[in-house]
C-alpha cells in the first residue's frame, strides 16, 4: 500500500540527574565530594533509507521514544547515555511541525539524518561544584527534560521525469511501456490513485546503460490546485521532478483544451513548477487514421502554440511507437550528469 503522509509523536530521552555523594573510606578523613554527572538522553533521529518507498511502516507505530540518560553515581561515576531512537523514512520525505505547520526538514539524500528531538543533557553531580571556598557542596542539578513534538511527514517522490495529463490520457500505459512498473490500466478515469515509479533504461555503450526514473501521477482535473479531485495528491509528487512530460490524448475531441487545463492548474499551484522544462507527448496516435495522422498531429501542434524550446513527440504507449525518441528527449532535457545522479539514488527504491 502506498502511504504518502503520516503524523508521528516523538519524544527524546530525559537527561540523567546528577548525584550528591561524598567519599567514605576507612582511614581517609575528609574524602570530599565525588558525585558524578548524569548521562545524556537519547535523540530521536530521522534517517533516509533508500529501500523505503512509502510511509506505510510509520502508520501502525506512531510513537517513537528515545532512552533516558542514567543518573550519576558515587566515585565520580557518570550515568550512561540513553540510546538514540532511529526512525527510517523514504527519500523525498518533508517534515512539518504538526501544530504550527512550519517546515522543519527536507530529507532527500541517502543516509541523510535529521534530529527530530534532541536528548536532554545530564545534570551535574556535587563533585562539579567543589571549589576552594565550597569544599563540601551538597548541590546537584537534575537532567534536562525530554523534548516532545508531533510531526507531520509528507512524501514527495524523487524522479527525473513526471508524467502529467488529464485522466485517461494514457500515462499508466506509457509507464508500463517504458519500464517494468505495473500500474493499473483500465478504460475509465482515475485508475491511478497514487503515484508509481518506474525506471527506463537506454543503451549508453558496450556493457553500459543510462537510466531515467519516471513518476506516473494521478490524473489531474480542472480545479486541482484548489483541491478538486485528487488535487494536491497529484501536484505534490511532481515538485521534485526535473522534467515534465505532458501526455495529451491526440485522438480526443479537444486535445488543445486538455493541454490548457493542466497548464492552468500547474500555474495556479506553483508558478516555478509551470516553468519547469516540458515535453508534450501526443499519445494514442495508433487510434488516428493513417491517411490523416500527420495532418492531425501538425494541426494539434500548431494550435498548442508552444514556446520554441518545448519538444513535441508523437507516441503510442499501447503500440510502443515513438518511445525511443521520447526517452532521448527526456534524457537531454533532464541533463545528463544530473539525471544520472538522481537515477542512481532512486534506482534503489524500485
Amino acid at each position: 500500500m502506498f502511504i504518502d503522509h503520516a503524523v508521528i509523536f516523538v519524544r527524546s530521552g530525559k537527561g540523567g540527574d546528577g548525584c550528591v555523594s561524598f567519599r567514605r573510606e576507612k582511614y581517609v578523613p575528609k574524602g570530599g565530594p565525588d558525585g558524578g554527572n548524569g548521562g545524556r538522553g537519547g535523540d530521536v533521529v530521522l534517517t533516509v533509507d533508500p529501500a523505503l518507498t512509502t510511509l506505510l511502516p510509520l502508520t501502525p507505530r506512531p510513537h517513537y521514544r528515545a532512552e533516558a540518560g542514567g543518573a550519576g553515581g558515587g566515585r565520580q561515576m557518570t550515568g550512561a547515555d540513553g540510546a538514540d531512537c532511529i526512525v527510517a523514512v523514504p527519500p523525498g520525505t518533508t517534515v512539518f511541525d504538526a501544530e504550527t505547520g512550519e517546515r522543519l526538514a527536507d530529507l532527500t539524500r541517502q543516509g541523510e539524518q535529521w534530529i527530530a528531538a534532541p536528548g536532554g543533557r545530564g545534570g551535574f553531580g556535587n563533585e562539579h561544584f567543589k571549589s576552594a571556598t565550597n569544599q563540601t557542596p551538597r548541590d546537584a542539578t537534575p537532567g534536562e527534560p525530554a523534548v516532545e513534538r508531533r510531526l507531520r511527514l509528507e512524501l514527495r517522490l524523487i524522479a527525473d521525469v513526471g508524467l502529467i495529463g488529464l485522466p485517461n490520457a494514457g500515462k499508466s500505459t506509457l509507464l508500463r511501456a517504458l519500464s517494468r512498473a505495473t500500474p493499473k490500466v483500465a478504460d475509465y478515469p482515475f485508475t491511478t490513485l497514487h503515484p508509481h515509479l518506474g525506471i527506463a533504461t537506454m543503451p549508453a555503450g558496450p556493457g553500459q546503460e543510462r537510466r531515467l526514473v519516471f513518476a506516473d501521477n494521478p490524473g489531474l482535473i480542472e480545479g486541482a490546485a484548489e483541491g478538486a479531485g485528487l488535487g494536491h495528491e497529484f501536484l505534490r509528487h511532481i515538485e521534485r521532478t526535473r522534467v515534465l512530460v505532458h501526455v495529451v490524448d491526440a485522438a480526443s475531441d479537444d486535445p488543445v483544451r486538455a493541454y490548457e487545463v493542466v497548464r492552468r492548474e500547474l500555474e495556479a499551484y506553483a508558478l516555478p513548477l509551470a516553468e519547469r522544462p516540458e515535453i508534450v507527448a501526443l499519445n494514442k496516435i495508433d487510434l488516428l487514421p493513417p491517411e490523416s495522422r500527420d495532418a492531425r498531429l501538425a494541426a494539434v501542434t500548431a494550435a498548442l502554440r508552444l514556446p520554441p524550446e518545448t519538444a513535441v513527440v508523437a507516441i503510442s504507449g499501447a503500440a510502443r511507437d515513438g518511445l525511443r525518441e521520447l526517452l532521448e528527449v527526456c534524457w537531454a532535457r533532464a541533463g545528463r550528469e544530473e539525471a544520472a545522479g538522481w537515477s542512481a539514488r532512486a534506482a534503489a527504491t524500485e
